[in-house]
C-alpha cells in the first residue's frame, strides 16, 4: 500500500519513539479524543509490521456525565480491530487540593499498576506539539524558571516504566487530518470549550498571541531552548553535587555558603530537598527560600518533610521526623520509598520510625548522627515493643541500607 508522505512521518515518529532499545510490549494511553485516537490507529498498523505487540488502556476519571461511554468507545473499537484493551475507573479523589493534579497522579500509578500486570514495559502517550505550547504558557504565568519552561520530555521514567511521547512534533491538525484520511471516528471532549478551565483559556489566548507574531513554532522553540539550558544546568548540577553534597546514611551535608552561582546553589538544594523529602517533583524556589530564611534566623528549618541544621560552616539535611511518624510496613518492603531492611523477617514483625525510641539505644551517640537524624530512620518493631535499630547502633541481626544514593539519584531525574 501506498503511504501519503504525512503517514510516513507519523509511522517514523511511532517507530523511533522509544529509541533503539524497544520495549517487548507497548501500551497505548487511549481517552478517545482525536489525539489518542490517532496515536492508537498508527501503533495499530505499526504493530502489524513490525510484530511488537500492543495493548490499549483507558483511565475514566468519573469526573463528567459520559466518560463511561466514551471509555465503551475506545473499548468497542479495540474489539473490533483485535486489541487488548482495558478500562481502569478512578473513583477515590477525597475532594482536597488540585483536582487536575490528583486526576494526573492517579492516572500515571493505574496506567503503571496496569502495565505491571500485563508484562508491558513501554508506555505510549498522546502529548502533541499544542499541548507543550499551552503548557509553556500555563508555566510562564506562574512565574516558572528554565525548568519549568522547558519543553516536555519526549522519554521519560515514572513509577519504574519508561514513557513516550511519539507525537511530541505533530499538531492537533495534523492528528485530525489523518484521521479524516484513515475515516476512524474520535470524541470531542466538551471541557474542551469550557473556559473554566485554564487550558482553554490558554488555547483562546494562543489565536491572538499568533495575530502579535508570536506563532505557536516560535513557543514551542523557546520551550526547546529552555529544555537545552536545563539539561546542561543538570549536566553541571552533578558536578558540583560531586564535590559540594556528601551523603552520610540519610542525610546530606553541604556547605552553607559555597562559592557558587546563585542558580547553582539554588539547584543543589533543590535536588538535595527533593531526595532527602522522597518527593516526586522538585520543591518550589519559594520553599527552598524558606528553608534557607529559617537557617539564617534560628540555625533549623522544615521544608518538604526535611529538617535542615546548621552545623559550624555546613548545613545537614535530614529526614523530618514529623513526616514519617505515622508510616508503617512489613519488614520486607522498602520504608519510606529509601530503605529496605534485611535481617529475620516475621510476620509479626514491622518497620515503623524510630521516634523518641533512639534513648533505648545506648550507643546512639557513637554512630556520628545527631539525635534528630536518628529518629526518622526505620526501626522494627513488634507491636509497640522496639525489636532493632540498625542506623542507632542496636542491630540485632538487621541492616538497612539506602536503595539509590544521593548521586546516583541525579542521572535518572
Amino acid at each position: 500500500m501506498q503511504l501519503d508522505h504525512a503517514d510516513k512521518a507519523l509511522l517514523h515518529w511511532i517507530d523511533r519513539a522509544f529509541g533503539a532499545e524497544r520495549p517487548a510490549r507497548i501500551g497505548v494511553a487511549v481517552s478517545g479524543g482525536g489525539d489518542s485516537m490517532a496515536l492508537l490507529h498508527l501503533y495499530m498498523r505499526w504493530a502489524q509490521q513490525s510484530g511488537v505487540p500492543i495493548a490499549a488502556v483507558t483511565v475514566d476519571h468519573s469526573l463528567r456525565e459520559g466518560s463511561a461511554a466514551e471509555a465503551a468507545k475506545v473499548a468497542c473499537f479495540c474489539a473490533e480491530h483485535g486489541i487488548a484493551h482495558e478500562t481502569l475507573v478512578w473513583d477515590n479523589w477525597d475532594g482536597h487540593g488540585n483536582l487536575q493534579a490528583a486526576a494526573r497522579d492517579a492516572r500515571y500509578w493505574m496506567i503503571a499498576a496496569w502495565a505491571l500486570a500485563n508484562d508491558i514495559d513501554g508506555i505510549a502517550l498522546g502529548h502533541t506539539k499544542d499541548d507543550s505550547v499551552e503548557t509553556f504558557l500555563m508555566r510562564l504565568a506562574r512565574k516558572a524558571g528554565i525548568d519549568g519552561l522547558a519543553l516536555m520530555e519526549s522519554q521519560f521514567t515514572r513509577e519504574g516504566l519508561r514513557w513516550a511521547r511519539p507525537l511530541w512534533l505533530a499538531t492537533r491538525a495534523d492528528l485530525r487530518s489523518y484521521l479524516a484520511r484513515h475515516d476512524v471516528d474520535w470524541i470531542d471532549d466538551p471541557s474542551n470549550d469550557d473556559v473554566d478551565f485554564e487550558r482553554v483559556r490558554v488555547r483562546q489566548a494562543l489565536v491572538a498571541l499568533s495575530d502579535l507574531g508570536v506563532s505557536q513554532d516560535a513557543l514551542h522553540q523557546t520551550a526547546h531552548h529552555a529544555a537545552q539550558a536545563r539539561d546542561a544546568l543538570d549536566h553541571y548540577t552533578r558536578i558540583e553535587a560531586g564535590l559540594h553534597i556528601t551523603q552520610v546514611g540519610g542525610d546530606l551535608i553541604l556547605p552553607a555558603k559555597p562559592d557558587l552561582p546563585a542558580e547553582m546553589i539554588r539547584r543543589l538544594w533543590t535536588k538535595a530537598v527533593q531526595w532527602v523529602g522522597r518527593l516526586d517533583y522538585p520543591p518550589r524556589a519559594t520553599s527552598i527560600r524558606h528553608l534557607q530564611g529559617g537557617l539564617a534566623l534560628d540555625g533549623k528549618a522544615t521544608a518538604g518533610g526535611c529538617l535542615a541544621i546548621t552545623e559550624g560552616g555546613q548545613v545537614r539535611i535530614t529526614r523530618e521526623h514529623q513526616a514519617v511518624k505515622m508510616m508503617t510496613g512489613a519488614t520486607h518492603l522498602p520504608w519510606d520509598k529509601h530503605w529496605q531492611l534485611e535481617g529475620p523477617h516475621a510476620k509479626d514483625l514491622h518497620v515503623a520510625a524510630l521516634g523518641e525510641a533512639v534513648k533505648d539505644c545506648p550507643d546512639w551517640r557513637e554512630t556520628g548522627l545527631p539525635r534528630a537524624s536518628l529518629m526518622a530512620t526505620p526501626a522494627v518493631w513488634r507491636g509497640d515493643m522496639l525489636i532493632a535499630a540498625p542506623l542507632a547502633g542496636d542491630s540485632r541481626g538487621w541492616t538497612a541500607q539506602i536503595v539509590a544514593d544521593f548521586h546516583s539519584s541525579l542521572l535518572t531525574h
